[in-house]
């Protein structure tokens, strides 16, 4: 690796995507559970 290299970081905007895809996972995955206790449920 050179000193001329450039850093190799994500920009903040890419970061940001990264974690509210992560969070929107999270909240779809609690929402399914939700939904198949509550149609099994029936």
């Amino acid at each position: 690796m050179l000193w001329s290299d450039p850093e190799n970081k994500t920009p903040k905007f890419l970061r940001e995507a990264q974690a509210m895809m992560r969070r929107s996972g999270v909240i779809l995955a609690l929402a399914m559970v939700v939904l198949m206790l509550v149609v099994g449920g029936r």
